[in-house]
Order: C-alpha cells, then structure tokens, then sequence
C-alpha cells in the first residue's frame, strides 16, 4: 500500500477519532494514530500505528517535525473537549491548537490536506464556548490557504459509546421520556462509518494528484428525527422499557450543573451545562452538497442501529451508565461519613468497643483516630478520579481487615441486632462493582 497517502489521525483515543483509525487501516491506509494516551485495547487494535503523544502540548515546531518525520499526506484533526477542566480549555484545544497545526502543515516539504472534524449548524447558534471555538477553527483554517475539508457531523452512531452516545444508551434504557422542549429538537444522526468512507474517499483522491479541495461539508442522514425519536429507536433496538413518567426540565439542569462541579474533582460526565445546551440546539444541516461531492449514500438511522449488536452486554451497559455516578457518590458519602461519625459524635463508643476487648484507653484512642482517618481518606480519595481506582482498592482491603479483626477481637458484633457488622461485606462488593465499571472508554 505504498502508494496509498499517509494519514494521520489526531484524538486517535476518542470516538470519532479512534473509530477513522480502525476504519482507514481496514481500507489499507497507512495510519498515523496520535492521542495522549490509549487504552490497553485501542493498543492491542491500533498495533504500531498507536503513538501516544501530548499532541495538544506541542508547539508549532513540534507539530512541524511529527508530521514531516511520518511523512504525512493527510491530516484528520479530531481533537476537541466539551468543557475547560484536565483535558485543557476550549480555546486552546480548540482554537489555539488549529493556529499551531495550520502554521506546521505550511511548513511541510510537500502539501498536505487538513480535514477538519467539526460540528453542524450556524455562527450564529453557537452560543456555548465549545461551539464558539469550533467554529474559530473553521475560520481560520477558511482562511489560512491550506487545502481543507471540513466535515460537521451530526450526533454519531458507533459500535462504541462515550460521552453523548453512551447518555442517549443510557436514556433508552429508562422508562422516562425527555422533557417537550428538549425531545423535540431536530438531532440528525450519522453513522461512524460514513466519516470514515469520506475520509477515506478524499484520501484517494488526494492520492490521484486533486489538491484544489476548499470545502465545508455537513455528514448526516438525509432525513432526520428528533431527540425524543432517536432515544426511542434505541430503545427500540435494545430493547428498552416503553417511556412512562416525563423528566423534569429542572432536574435535567440540576444534573447537568452537579456534572460542572464533578470536573472539579477530575470526573467527565456526558451530563454537563454545555452537553445540555447543545442538546436543546439540536443537529441539523444540509447533507446535499456532501452527498453530491462524494458520490456516498449516508445511512438512515435505522441502517445504523441494524449495525449495532443488541446483545446483553448493551443492555447491561445502559442501565449501568447512569448508575455509575450513584455507586461512586454513595461511597464517597458512605466512607466520609462513618468516619466522621466514629471519630466525633461516637468516639467514645467506638473507643469502648476496644477498651472492653484488652485494649488500653491510650491504645483504643489512637487506633479509633487512625481508623477513622483512614476512612475519611478513602472517601475523600474515591471522590478525586485521579485517586479513585486506588482509594476503593484501600476500601477493599480495609474492610476486610476490619471483618478479620473483628472475627478475633469483636465476635459478638456479627449478632448485633442492627447488623454492623453484616453490612461491611455489602459495601465491599459495592467497592468492586466501582472497579468494574470505572473506566470510561
């Protein structure tokens, strides 16, 4: 495949970014998958096209270098975050790292085409800092004179599910319907692989000698539905239960403003102020000129889900999307407080519980305050994402501690009429369904 251009996938770790790798590999493209970190199995995909780089970090020089040492022919910008917070600001995931990547494709010993993945809709519905800096990078690489194409997808349909795609899985799999205002909204849907064929199309053409493109095209269904439609057709496919109750607007805000205040704590749920205003704007665009360039036929949403596996593994993660922000906070809460509770209003039984067992006084006060410490650790170590694999596996191994002990030192607490004792396991397995279902991608 020799003759085939380079192509060098950026956000190679993200959905869109990391389904254009596997999909243009599968076509026999030479791949440059670039992201900042992947998963084991993105790795184990990708193969030796995975290079893991601070690719938003480099500078304009760095960027000039990368690209000409992997000889790339083509470049698929598929950067982007939602929100300032870990991942960087808008402004210069957005924005910033265009104006460096622009200034290091002009530096290139031979021409390269920059296909930018961007987001439908107008200037002038782009009320939220993510749909303001997309669109500054559209306007500068408009502007810059490099070849470009800009692709605006429309909510993406993948065989994997992050962010946006996972809430809507999520939200089918609920007997709720969204609130008139929000299902109501215009939300056309494009198949992953249709990015992929249009990069792939574009790469071929490139390859023939084309070098003229300057074009700005919308990638969706011909025929789109509502939000309300596309949660009930993957209800449909997988199977979900028939919408019975209606949520809230307000509670919909409210959710989305406590998703806010998770990112403070290194978190990044699909329920945030800006997914929610990009959910009430809706999708929406005009495919024709696309369809009219490339000579590709997009698929119906209803030819997406038919891709789609339906098994149970869908099912589970569905229902357990939404949950999982309940199990991690119920523990945080759960740690914190019986902490606190055993080092303040009850110290002093916690402290008779051990001094009546041969502890000294002395002892059983200091062995209370390291306890209880140690549990408000855990949660307040749980609570940060950074530290939350690591904290729940402390929890696991305090807690059994804690049950070992007690079998020894405290007996007679398992026949307590309250059941301490008995809860501790159910907390424990608490502890593992965290670490099952912990990672995000």
């Amino acid at each position: 495949m020799s003759n085939k251009p380079v192509i060098a996938v950026l956000g190679a770790s993200g959905l869109i970014g990391h389904e254009l790798a596997c999909g243009l590999r599968r076509a026999g493209f030479d791949v440059v998958a670039l992201a900042r970190r992947f998963t084991p199995a993105q790795k184990s995909v990708l193969g030796a096209a995975a290079l893991e780089t601070p690719i938003v970090d480099l500078d304009a020089a760095a960027l000039t270098q990368l690209l000409r040492e992997r000889r790339v022919d083509l470049v698929v910008n598929a950067i982007g975050v939602l929100q300032d917070g870990a991942g960087g600001t808008t402004g210069d995931v957005h924005a910033g790292f265009a104006a460096r990547l622009l200034t290091a494709i002009k530096a290139q010993d031979k021409p390269a085409l920059l296909v930018q993945v961007s987001i439908p809709g107008a200037d002038a519905e782009d009320t939220t800092p993510f749909a303001r800096t997309k669109r500054e990078a559209e306007h500068a690489i408009q502007n810059s004179g490099v070849p470009y194409v800009i692709l605006r997808p429309g909510f993406v349909v993948a065989p994997a599910a992050y962010g946006g795609s996972a809430l809507i899985r999520a939200l089918a799999s609920l007997p709720f319907a969204l609130p008139e205002a929000e299902g109501a909204r215009v939300f056309a849907a494009v198949d992953v692989n249709d990015i992929s064929r249009s990069v792939a199309w574009l790469a071929a053409r490139w390859a023939e000698g084309r070098r003229d493109f300057s074009e700005s095209w919308d990638v969706m269904e011909r025929a789109p539905t509502n939000v309300a439609g596309v949660v009930a057709a993957f209800g449909a496919r997988f199977g979900g239960p028939a919408a019975r109750f209606a949520l809230p607007g307000w509670l919909m805000s409210l959710g989305a403003k406590l998703g806010d205040y998770s990112m403070f704590l290194g978190w990044t749920p699909p329920i945030r102020t800006t997914a929610l205003a990009e959910l009430r704007r809706g999708v929406t665009g005009d495919p024709s000129a696309w369809i009219a360039a490339t000579g590709l036929e997009p698929a119906s949403l209803q030819q997406m889900l038919a891709r789609l596996p339906a098994t149970v593994q869908e099912r589970w993660f569905a229902r357990l999307f939404l949950l999982k922000a309940g199990v991690i906070g119920w523990l945080v809460l759960f740690w914190i407080a019986s902490g606190l509770i055993a080092l303040l209003p009850a110290f002093s039984a916690a402290k008779a519980i051990l001094t009546t067992h041969g502890f000294s006084p002395e002892m059983a006060g200091v062995l209370t305050v390291l306890t209880s410490l140690a549990d408000v650790a855990i949660g307040f170590g749980i609570a940060f994402r950074r530290t939350c694999r690591k904290a729940l596996w402390a929890g696991i191994l305090l807690s059994a501690g804690y049950l070992a002990c007690s079998v020894f030192v405290t007996p007679e607490l398992w026949l307590d009429p309250v059941g301490s004792l008995v809860k501790t396991p159910s907390s424990l397995v608490l502890m593992l369904v965290a670490l099952g279902i912990l990672e995000d991608r």
